[in-house]
């Protein structure tokens, strides 16, 4: 049974020409290119959207400083 799955994707020549000339010089196939890239897109948007999530909960606890910070931690260890 495969592992991968193939797909078909559209380029821009120049963005192609990029690829293929990174890939080279890396020892690279352009699949494993691709996939790099979207790994690191897709743990980026990860991160994007812890911090939009954290965002929310730092400011319906009211926290605008450090000292905001270190009071919640001091009642939450007592």
């Amino acid at each position: 049974m495969r592992t991968t799955k193939t797909w078909t994707i559209s380029l821009p020549p120049k963005l192609v020409r990029e690829a293929e000339r990174t890939a080279k010089e890396e020892h690279r196939t352009k699949s494993e290119l691709v996939r790099e890239a979207l790994r690191l897109y897709l743990e980026d948007q990860q991160w994007r959207t812890l911090q939009r999530k954290t965002a929310l909960q730092v400011q319906a606890l009211g926290i605008r400083t450090e000292e905001d910070v270190d009071r919640l931690v001091h009642a939450i260890r007592k």
